[in-house]
């Protein structure tokens, strides 16, 4: 494998491509330490050593921002505001018919739904800006902590109205970047930046589990944490990789003196078809009541439920309920984004058939049948994935948001499996040999 990197790193234009994707990186990695005008920056260090290992409902944001979320700087926001309309658009192609129409258009219909994802991801990081500055200036961004309430000193409508706007600026410069990185570098830029801000917190998260260790001065802790997130590295990187190959014959056509045709070759389904978007949905729905309880005055019973059983990763309820809010959307996600009848219809077009399926309905059950049943592993892996390393980690002192926690592991595996594929390919290109073998 290291001779594959310096094989790479040998290439011209390979070289160029990882030393500029490299140089994005690292102004990415400088954004997220600058603080925005009007923030009070001593009381902000004070309050995130007060809020140390709890971080609250803004945990799992501030981990996808690098940790620029509870630092409020101009790239508070990170790459969320991209990835959440990214998701919604893909929602609604499916509901809206101009949007279906779009994408099949090809090259130029995908340009297209790209700026309406543009468009919609700064009025999304206007709204979430707006939040986080109220939030802050309430003193709720970080609870317990005294100075909380001083984050923002000058409450001034200017004040409020130039830090949402450089916050905002700030997340269009990430989007830019990683399409920087996706035009000029190596891989999809959005995903190298999650992945660059995610691995980002590993060093503080895994010395924290050290320094709250009391076995051998808090190593064994530290070790044993080192080879629990190694094995679910491994089992992730297997089950990701693992995939249902559907065959498919076409058949041999005659158009004039030539035979078209005649061809074997196989449709992939994968058995995690729907990647980490399932994970994604449930911790953000299960923070919607958990965050109008933290705003909601009053003491009431509802907020009292809430504040018991949907806070804190650990809970009975809680588990349970992500766990099946996760097989949940695995399934409504696979069935949005993968449509057996347009398959079907697809392969009778061309001439394609199932060995031992008819052609047309016959093959949409087909498939359908398939995909349902390869989808329940699916949805069950990502529920254990995404809760036993938080329940097992939680016993160390970990956060739920701990970087070897579900969500963050499969982001990890799946960014690096896919960069190192490009990389591979590009090296194949060449007559090298990639890193897999």
């Amino acid at each position: 494998m290291l001779t594959a990197f310096a094989r790479a790193f040998k290439t011209p234009d390979l070289r160029k491509k990882l030393l500029f994707t490299f140089g994005i990186i690292v102004v990415y990695r400088f954004g997220t330490h600058i603080p925005i005008p009007g923030v009070d920056y001593q009381n902000v260090q004070t309050c995130i050593d007060v809020a140390k290992g709890n971080q609250g409902l803004f945990g799992l944001v501030n981990m996808f921002s690098g940790g620029a979320l509870l630092q409020i700087t101009i790239f508070a926001l990170g790459i969320m505001p991209y990835i959440t309309a990214s998701i919604i658009l893909q929602l609604l192609t499916v509901v809206i018919p101009r949007l279906e129409a779009l994408k099949k258009e090809g090259q130029a219909g995908t340009a297209k739904i790209t700026q309406y994802t543009r468009y919609l991801t700064v009025a999304l990081a206007i709204l979430q800006g707006t939040g986080l500055v109220a939030t802050a200036r309430s003193g709720a961004l970080f609870s317990g902590c005294p100075v909380a309430s001083e984050i923002v000193p000058d409450q001034s409508i200017f004040v409020t109205v130039t830090m949402v706007i450089v916050m905002t600026a700030g997340t269009a410069v990430v989007m830019w970047l990683g399409e920087l990185i996706t035009d000029r570098g190596i891989g999809n830029g959005m995903s190298i930046l999650m992945f660059i801000s995610i691995a980002a917190t590993f060093p503080a998260a895994l010395w924290a589990i050290k320094e709250q260790g009391s076995l051998a001065d808090g190593w064994i802790e530290f070790g044993v944490v080192i080879l629990v997130g190694l094995f679910m590295i491994g089992l992730v990187v297997f089950v990701e990789q693992a995939q249902r190959r559907i065959p498919v014959q076409y058949a041999k056509r005659m158009i004039g003196r030539r035979s078209y045709g005649g061809t074997s070759t196989y449709i992939p389904l994968k058995v995690n078809q729907a990647g980490i978007i399932p994970v994604i949905f449930a911790s953000s729905l299960l923070y919607i009541p958990a965050l109008i309880a933290q705003f909601s005055s009053g003491n009431s019973s509802w907020k009292t439920w809430i504040e018991a059983h949907l806070v804190q990763g650990d809970d009975p309820i809680y588990i349970a309920m992500y766990f099946l809010l996760i097989v949940f959307f695995a399934f409504f996600y696979v069935a949005i984004t993968f449509n057996p009848e347009e398959v079907a219809d697809n392969m009778k077009k061309y001439g394609g058939f199932i060995p031992g399926i008819r052609a047309g309905r016959p093959t949409a059950e087909y498939l359908s049948y398939v995909l349902n049943r390869i989808t329940w592993p699916g949805s069950l892996y990502l529920g254990l994935i995404a809760l036993v390393p938080t329940m097992a980690l939680a016993g160390f002192g970990a956060n739920q948001n701990f970087p070897f926690g579900g969500t963050s592991i499969l982001i990890i595996v799946g960014v690096g499996l896919e960069t190192v594929k490009q990389i591979e390919s590009q090296l194949q290109q060449r007559n090298y040999e990639g890193f897999l073998r």
